[in-house]
């Protein structure tokens, strides 16, 4: 019989980053994976955007949903690992809210460099924009969101609307964005040996090119933004994802898009996401409130 969810010592992903934390992150949102989901929960999955072994998504969607809003949510890893069902525990807190849950992997580094993964983004939403209403979503009613790598991933991908259009995406497809510790800016003057910085360059960018650096950096893609965005992060993260956080929330705050930042008080990279296995906590309501005002707008 297949396994429903992978697990950490599965050969067809890489392992977490090698510390501790991210070890511990891995195994706890991997093992709430788990667990069973309420009977109201309709879950697809590994449902194919590409040819790719790791263009597959997840859905998880109220049961008899019609035209419900839609989550895409991508995980973290620093580009080079990770998995879907890292999202598989928001799935009764999201569905709870009446939102479709789209969960998906993509290409990882350094077997396919960046922008490998931001162009599954494109293909994934794509791929979406024909399939979402089997699933109960709606097409003009798409939010984005990501931990860490992911994060970085979805507000590419919202700010960056060129591209967009050339995947023949709707113009009203996406309706707001909302990154969890996301890495905003990939450009580091001088990385320090061994450090995730100097992975960027020499893992994470094809060709190990650092030029790309800037290019695929969310911080430099916010002139013309009209998209709400809610920013989250830990009060404890890393040093790169608080400067660059700051930053994007300065640089969007210049633009029409409504924006707010929330840094979370003595929480750390991977505690910005597992804390979100309380349906209550704060950014659900963020999301809750960002879905209320396009709903009121489209009206």
């Amino acid at each position: 019989m297949p396994k429903m969810h992978p697990d950490l010592h599965d050969p067809d992903h890489q392992p977490p980053m090698p510390f501790a934390a991210a070890e511990l992150y891995a195994r706890t949102v991997m093992g709430w994976a788990q667990a069973p989901l309420p009977e109201s929960i309709a879950v697809t999955r590994d449902v194919s955007f590409g040819p790719e072994r790791l263009q597959r998504y997840n859905v998880f969607a109220p049961r008899a949903a019609v035209n419900a809003p839609v989550l895409v949510f991508w995980h973290g890893g620093g580009w080079t690992n990770g998995y879907r069902d890292y999202t598989t525990f928001m799935a009764r807190h999201v569905v709870a809210l009446g939102l479709v849950l789209v969960a998906p992997s993509y290409r990882l580094a350094p077997a396919f460099a960046l922008p490998a993964a931001v162009e599954d983004a494109l293909l994934l939403l794509a791929d979406l924009q024909h399939r979402l209403q089997q699933f109960g979503g709606a097409v003009d009613n798409v939010y984005l969101a990501g931990h860490s790598a992911g994060g970085h991933l979805a507000a590419l991908t919202a700010l960056r609307t060129a591209p967009r259009a050339r995947a023949g995406l709707r113009d009203d497809m996406i309706r707001g964005c909302l990154p969890i510790s996301g890495i905003m800016d990939l450009h580091d003057p001088s990385p320090l040996p061994g450090s995730l910085e100097e992975r960027v360059y020499t893992t994470v960018l094809r060709d190990c090119d650092p030029l790309q650096d800037t290019l695929l950096s969310p911080l430099y893609w916010t002139a013309g933004n009209r998209l709400p965005f809610v920013l989250t992060h830990g009060g404890d993260d890393s040093p790169r994802v608080i400067k660059s956080n700051r930053r994007l929330a300065a640089m969007l705050q210049m633009q029409d898009g409504l924006v707010a930042r929330n840094e979370l008080a003595g929480r750390d990279h991977f505690q910005s996401h597992t804390d979100l296995d309380d349906g209550a906590h704060a950014w659900y309501a963020s999301l809750t409130s960002m879905v209320a005002h396009a709903s009121g707008q489209a009206r």
